[in-house]
């Protein structure tokens, strides 16, 4: 489907049934949104996963789609319940139905968010509840809806799909007393979301090519990761977190000069990964 929020990124014969989803990493900010924030466009895309979908774009020449939001993380948040609000947010009363209560919403991170990165409020003040139940009709159920015909595609096909979800973290996520910096971050929900054997080969992959890897700690997978992966239905879903300073300034945005390594060192591991998995029926992409 065509949308102003999200697109796919589709090859030309779709030979694999995985799909690479990249939720964070789009930075349209509406003009509407804009208006009742209180923050500069570049404070308020300090949460997005800059220049993600572009590191892992090489999927679709090595014959596998990408579904990538357009949107703003700070706009609307797609790897979160649709209805995880925080009440203090809205001129107007939550539903019983909503989920006011998750760690997310208390951290300022639900749906729509309260706060970005670095922990500033991005609202001048509260904001109707009609804006956000727009924003979730027009935005995250349409993206939902086609992430999940994507890797419906792949199962029906094949019996097996593999969803790859893709994001990006501070460099200050993965350094404790105990481990000094990381690159990597797998995530599979500690083998809830994905089976053992495809999640080492992912690790080991990305070891081959240069990258220091951890496995679910500080992230182990989001909404998208624990609802995509099934893995006693061969449904499989494996979120990568990687380090920002790897290929970015943190503070100005800008790619540094180790864009394009990174991204070759990606590729290879891609290259790999899909090689190991299940061939797809080939098949021409969807328009």
């Amino acid at each position: 489907m065509s949308s102003p929020y999200f697109e796919i990124l589709a090859p030309s014969l779709w030979q694999v049934p995985v799909v690479f989803n990249s939720p964070h990493s789009g930075s349209i900010l509406p003009e509407s949104f804009l208006q009742c924030a209180r923050l500069s466009p570049e404070a308020l895309r300090q949460s997005e996963d800059c220049y993600v979908d572009e590191l892992f774009s090489d999927c679709q020449s090595l014959g596998a789609p990408m579904l990538r939001a357009l949107i703003s993380r700070a706009y609307i948040d797609l790897n979160r319940e649709p209805y995880e609000l925080d009440a203090r947010m809205f001129l107007e009363g939550l539903p019983g139905h909503m989920n006011p209560g998750s760690p997310r919403v208390a951290a300022g991170l639900g749906t729509i968010p309260k706060l970005v990165a670095e922990g500033e409020e991005i609202y001048r003040g509260k904001i109707h509840l009609s804006d956000a139940l727009a924003r979730i009709e027009q935005v995250y159920r349409p993206y939902h809806r086609t992430l999940t015909a994507l890797l419906n595609e792949c199962y029906n096909a094949t019996g097996f799909a593999l969803l790859v979800d893709c994001h990006s973290m501070p460099a200050s996520a993965v350094k404790t007393p105990h481990v000094s910096s990381a690159d990597i971050v797998l995530g599979d929900r500690f083998g809830a979301a994905c089976a053992g054997d495809i999640a080492d080969m992912a690790e080991t992959l990305l070891q081959n090519v240069g990258f220091t890897v951890l496995r679910n700690r500080p992230y182990a997978g989001g909404f998208i990761t624990e609802t995509h992966g099934t893995p006693r239905h061969n449904r499989h879903a494996l979120q990568i977190e990687i380090n920002r300073s790897l290929y970015m300034d943190e503070k100005t945005q800008e790619k540094n000069s180790n864009f394009a390594a990174v991204r070759q060192q990606l590729q290879g591991m891609i290259k790999q990964l899909l090689a190991y998995l299940p061939k797809e029926q080939q098949r021409e992409a969807a328009e």
